[in-house]
């Protein structure tokens, strides 16, 4: 009975993120999201959490689209839902998203106006510490800066997109900011990111 226990936990610490990865996007982001994930092996021991400015009144088509992308499976995020390594979360429509112990939170509808990003990166920056990651991708406006500096402060990392971005007003914002530790083009990014789960391994 010992032994099924403690296999038990062993599976499910497997099942757990190493790092969470928060990944910010609005105007032009949709193809960056195509890039970074395609790139991505299916087994890196992360999770991806897609926070993309949705019309809420639409039925968004993104996890459909974006699971034609990526190794790992993608699926839209739901109240109480636990968060795996491996796996890709998108944001519903409409809703604010944040993390509890381990579980997405789904506030619907949302509070605010295109601050999705930064509702969310606070609070993987509370719950993750360390092992939270933020990326501000392509888009119009701020949403995320003031996310990544909570990350920041709590331990994380942070990037943001280079001008490779098709709307750079979100990256820029965000790197004027001085919180964001690495300035790169998409291809670049995925390399960063295992160098980071690397480095939580030893």
């Amino acid at each position: 009975m010992e032994n099924k226990k403690e296999k038990f936990a062993v599976e499910i610490k497997a099942l757990q993120p190493k790092l969470i990865v928060g990944i910010g996007g609005s105007a032009g982001a949709l193809s960056a999201y195509k890039a970074l994930l395609e790139a991505m092996p299916p087994k890196t021991g992360m999770a991806f959490v897609i926070i993309s400015h949705l019309n809420p009144i639409a039925v968004s088509q993104l996890a459909k689209i974006l699971s034609r992308y990526s190794k790992m499976n993608v699926v839209v995020a739901a109240m109480a839902m636990p968060i795996y390594a491996n796996n890709v979360y998108i944001i519903p429509s409409d809703s604010d998203l944040t993390i509890e112990k381990n579980k997405f939170k789904v506030i619907t509808p949302r509070s605010q106006r295109n601050k999705q990003i930064d509702i969310f990166f606070k609070s993987l920056a509370e719950a993750m510490g360390e092992r939270a990651v933020g990326i501000v991708l392509s888009g119009y406006d701020g949403d995320g800066t003031e996310g990544c500096m909570h990350i920041k402060e709590h331990g994380g990392k942070t990037f943001a997109q280079d001008m490779s971005a098709e709307v750079d007003s979100m990256p820029l914002r965000a790197q004027a900011s001085g919180y964001i530790d690495f300035v790169l083009p998409l291809d670049k990014i995925p390399g960063k990111l295992k160098n980071l789960i690397a480095a939580h391994e030893k």
